[in-house]
C-alpha cells in the first residue's frame, strides 16, 4: 500500500551567535571530515549510472556508508557507476550532474545539499532524457522519476518518542529542539513527525518548549554554538534536546560536558553513526534512528538498473509508495523503507546486521558497556 508525505514548511526561530563550540559525538573530538574523497567507480561493464552525494561535513554516513554499499548494490545490478561527493558546494554538485550528463549516463542518482540544486539538475537530466532518481531526500519542485528513502516523518516519530521516553514522567521539563535545515524537505519531514509525538506534551504542559531553531546545512558547530545560546539563555537548564542527527547531537553534548550535564539530559539522534552509538554507550546520547542503508542502496541500484534496461514498468512495481512534492503538486512514485528506533538496550543488532563492527564502537570508554550487553 502506498503511503502518501506531505512536506510543510516549518518556520525557524531564534538567532545563531558567533560562539565557538565543537561538533562531535566521539569521545575523542572528531567532527565531520573536510577532505574530499576520491571519486569511486563501481567497476561494472553495464550501463553508466552517476551518483552524487551531498557532503561529508552534516553526517558522517554518506561516506562510511551510503558510498560503500552503493557501489557494491549498484555492482551486483551489472552497472557501472561513477560515484561523487559535492562537499556540500552547490556549484559542485551541478558541475559534476553537468558531467555526468555530458558522458552520458544512463540513470542519474542524486543526493542533493538542497533542494533548489537537486530540482535543477534534475530538470537538466530530463532534458537530456536520462531517468533521475532522488536518493534519501524528494527535491522539492524537481522532476524526479523516482524517489528512495526511509519514511521520514515516522523517522521524526520515533525522535520525539525517545524524547518521551527517556524524560519519563518529569513534569515541565525543558526541550530545546536542534533541527535539520530548512532547504531540507526531510528536515521538514522529521520535524512533523516530532512534532505529531511531542505537540500535545507541550500544549499539556507536561514538556516545556524552550526554543526551536533549524540549523542551515546541518552544520554541527552552529547547531552547537546555537544550542549553547539557547541553554545559557534558558539560565543552564535543559532535560531534553530534541537533536535532529547524529551530528547535531554531538554538537549539544560538547556544549553539556562543558557544564557537567552530559549523560543527565535526554538528547536524541539519527543514522547510527559510529559516534552517535558510542555516544549512547557511555550514557551522553539516549536514542538514534537506524536507517538500514543497505535496504537504501539496494533499492535504489534495483530502480537504477530497470531504467538503465528501459523497463519502466519494472521500476513501477518496486516503488509501492508514493510521496507528495507541494511545490511542483505532484505525487512522486517512492520507495520508503521502515526506520529502527536504538537505545542502548538494542545497539546490538545494529552491529548484528552489519552496519557498523563492533570494533568501530567498542573503544576503551564503551567496552564495559560492550561487554554487558555482549557486542562483540
Amino acid at each position: 500500500m502506498g503511503r502518501t508525505h506531505v512536506a510543510l514548511v516549518a518556520a525557524s526561530a531564534g538567532l545563531v551567535l558567533a560562539l565557538t563550540a565543537c561538533g562531535a559525538n566521539s569521545s575523542g573530538g572528531s567532527g565531520g571530515s573536510g577532505s574530499s574523497p576520491a571519486p569511486s567507480t563501481s567497476g561494472g561493464s553495464g550501463a553508466a549510472v552517476g551518483v552524487i552525494l551531498p557532503d561529508t561535513a552534516s553526517s558522517a554516513r554518506y561516506e562510511s556508508f551510503d558510498r560503500p554499499l552503493l557501489e557494491k548494490a549498484l555492482k551486483d545490478e551489472g552497472l557501472n557507476a561513477d560515484i561523487q561527493n559535492a562537499q556540500g558546494d552547490v556549484q559542485k554538485f551541478s558541475s559534476l550532474a553537468d558531467g555526468m550528463i555530458n558522458n552520458g549516463v544512463k540513470v542519474l542518482i542524486i543526493d542533493a545539499p538542497n533542494t533548489d540544486v537537486g530540482a535543477a539538475v534534475a530538470k537538466k537530466a530530463q532534458s537530456a532524457g536520462i531517468p533521475t532518481i532522488d536518493y534519501d531526500r524528494l527535491n522539492l519542485g524537481g522532476s524526479s522519476d523516482y524517489y528512495v528513502s526511509f519514511d521520514n516523518t515516522k523517522v521524526g516519530a520515533l525522535q520525539g518518542q525517545g524524547l518521551v521516553q527517556g524524560i519519563g514522567d518529569k513534569q515541565g521539563a525543558n526541550v530545546i529542539e536542534i533541527e535539520g535545515a530548512a532547504t531540507d524537505n526531510n528536515a521538514t519531514l522529521f520535524y512533523e513527525g516530532q512534532q505529531s509525538v511531542v505537540k500535545a506534551k507541550y500544549d499539556s504542559g507536561a514538556l516545556k518548549l524552550v526554543a526551536s531553531q533549524r540549523i542551515p546545512n546541518w552544520e554541527n558547530q552552529t547547531g552547537g554554538t546555537t544550542f549553547e545560546q539557547f541553554l545559557t539563555g534558558n539560565g543552564g537548564k535543559v532535560d531534553g534536546v530534541l537533536a535532529a542527527n547524529d551530528g547535531l547531537a554531538g554538537a549539544v553534548i560538547t556544549v553539556l560536558k562543558k557544564t557537567g550535564l552530559n549523560g543527565k539530559v535526554i538528547v536524541t539522534g539519527q543514522d547510527a553513526t559510529a559516534d552517535g552509538l558510542q555516544a549512547i554507550l557511555r550514557g551522553d546520547q539516549y536514542m538514534t534512528v537506524d536507517k538500514p542503508i543497505d535496504q537504501e542502496a539496494i533499492a535504489a541500484a534495483k530502480l537504477a538498473g530497470a531504467l538503465a534496461k528501459g523497463d519502466k514498468a519494472g521500476a513501477d512495481a518496486m516503488a509501492t509508495a508514493v510521496s507528495q512534492d507541494t511545490k511542483a503538486n505532484r505525487q512522486v512514485k517512492s520507495v520508503l523503507l521502515t526506520p529502527v528506533l536504538i537505545t542502548k538496550e538494542n545497539v546490538k543488532q545494529v552491529v548484528d546486521r552489519g552496519a557498523v563492527k563492533a570494533s568501530d564502537i567498542c573503544v576503551a570508554d564503551t567496552q564495559a558497556a560492550c561487554d554487558q550487553l555482549g557486542i562483540k
